[in-house]
């Protein structure tokens, strides 16, 4: 018999999609669909987390969305604000560490001390990772990583896939088995193009603010379904 733990992913991304269309079906402002997406979060951690899946990836603002009308782009980074200053804690008392990850000098200085903030008090935490994915594209990112590596006065000529992956926002963590998208698009919008390279995709018609420990349950069994294959020649026949 097939060892359980082994069916399921050490760690989930999660492309969160559709808050607004939840709120424009509701014929609320995308604001309202923003809300209820965070409300969402703490579900799906939860229903994570009793299944036995203690790191998550969670792509919240990516490095396009700042083309968004401005006041949705300070609603989203207020939002992000009240969320750390209200989750924090918990977090930490529940022993998960939280990592930002993404460029955050574009961010304002009031967030940017916070995600400081909850990374310290989160540090030597272990149960479970919580990975914030705010100001992110994977393409900058694997730029940041050779710029980081070129820094360091590495010889690039000499890079193996090895370093790259230790200069990644996500070093130390496992590549994610599992890719999540919510709301039936059929596309990973530059999410961990790197560590996704294996991952599976899942794709859901469910809106994010919808999404919940049944969806998140429906996910593990289509994964655990699946028969993973890591590269390999092509059969075209």
């Amino acid at each position: 018999m097939a060892d359980p733990a082994a069916q399921l992913p050490r760690h989930i991304g999660i492309i969160m999609d559709g808050n607004g269309r939840w709120a424009r079906r509701r014929g609320l402002p995308r604001s309202a669909g923003h809300r209820a997406g965070i409300q969402a979060i703490r579900r799906v951690m939860e229903a994570a987390d009793a299944a036995g899946v203690h790191c998550l990836t969670l792509y919240a603002f990516s490095t396009e969305n700042w083309s968004r009308p401005r006041r949705e782009v300070a609603t989203l980074m207020r939002l992000f604000e009240q969320t750390l200053k209200a989750e924090v804690d918990e977090l930490n008392r529940n022993g998960v560490r939280i990592r930002v990850i993404g460029r955050r000098a574009q961010l304002s200085e009031r967030l940017q001390r916070l995600v400081a903030e909850a990374e310290r008090t989160t540090a030597e935490n272990r149960s479970g990772v919580l990975n914030v994915a705010i100001n992110y594209g994977g393409r900058a990112e694997i730029v940041d990583g050779v710029r980081r590596l070129a820094e360091e006065g590495r010889d690039l000529t000499q890079l193996e896939e090895a370093d790259l992956a230790g200069a990644l926002y996500t070093a130390g963590l496992p590549d994610p088995d599992l890719i999540i998208r919510t709301a039936g698009e059929l596309r990973t919008s530059n999410f961990l193009i790197w560590q996704a390279a294996y991952a599976e995709l899942h794709v859901t018609q469910t809106l994010w603010p919808d999404f919940g420990a049944e969806d998140l349950r429906l996910a593990l069994l289509d994964y655990a379904s699946r028969d993973r294959r890591f590269g390999g020649v092509l059969d075209l026949s």
